[in-house]
């Protein structure tokens, strides 16, 4: 009866017959004929166990919760704005709200990282530049001067390309713009982007 409830199959007569003989009341039962999905018991300890969880490292250690957020959303986040503080954040975030119902799906995606961004500038965390010889590909790094962001951050840039870049770096310091191209196998366009983000200065 429960499975039967729980994935929204409803009750059979003689489940009905059953509960009754076992003295369940009726509107218990009318609620069972009318549940389409039932969250199992597990999945909601889980949840709730995940979200105290991010709770505390939010608290006790929230540069690391940081890093970890902006990793996991690295393609919505707008680097560029992020990394010129809070009131460029604001600014941002009131002409993305403007546009209400009209933003896309991207600019939902982006409002909602910029909303966590302004809350890590607000207590005191903030994001050093791209940095060629120290960004890791993919994932936001803790330093002592705030969190160092990976090179998937930069907008155009794929995980595919950011790879090539730290496999690049590992083998030996890169002795030029081209050597880095070449070896990296990066696209002028993708340089021009590095340059931008200032990593080629």
């Amino acid at each position: 009866i429960m499975e039967n409830v729980r994935k929204g199959k409803g009750l059979k007569p003689e489940m009905e017959a059953a509960m009754r003989e076992n003295g369940v009341p009726e509107w218990y039962i009318a609620s069972c004929r009318k549940i389409k999905y039932m969250f199992p018991k597990a999945h909601a300890a889980a949840y709730v166990l995940m979200a105290y969880r991010i709770a505390y490292f939010k608290v006790h250690y929230p540069a690391a919760f940081y890093a970890t957020y902006f990793s996991v959303r690295a393609s919505d986040l707008d680097l560029e704005v992020a990394l010129k503080g809070k009131e460029a954040v604001k600014t941002k975030l009131a002409e993305l709200e403007a546009k209400g119902n009209e933003a896309t799906a991207k600019e939902k995606g982006m409002l909602t990282v910029l909303e966590v961004v302004l809350e890590m500038l607000q207590r005191g965390i903030s994001f050093v530049p791209l940095d060629l010889n120290r960004s890791h590909s993919t994932r936001f790094l803790l330093t002592p001067a705030g969190l160092l962001p990976p090179f998937v951050s930069l907008p155009g840039l794929g995980q595919a390309a950011a790879e090539n870049i730290v496999r690049a770096r590992e083998e030996r310091p890169f002795s030029s713009q081209e050597d880095l191209r070449v070896r990296a196998r990066l696209s002028r366009s993708i340089m021009a982007m590095l340059g931008q983000a200032r990593c080629l200065d």
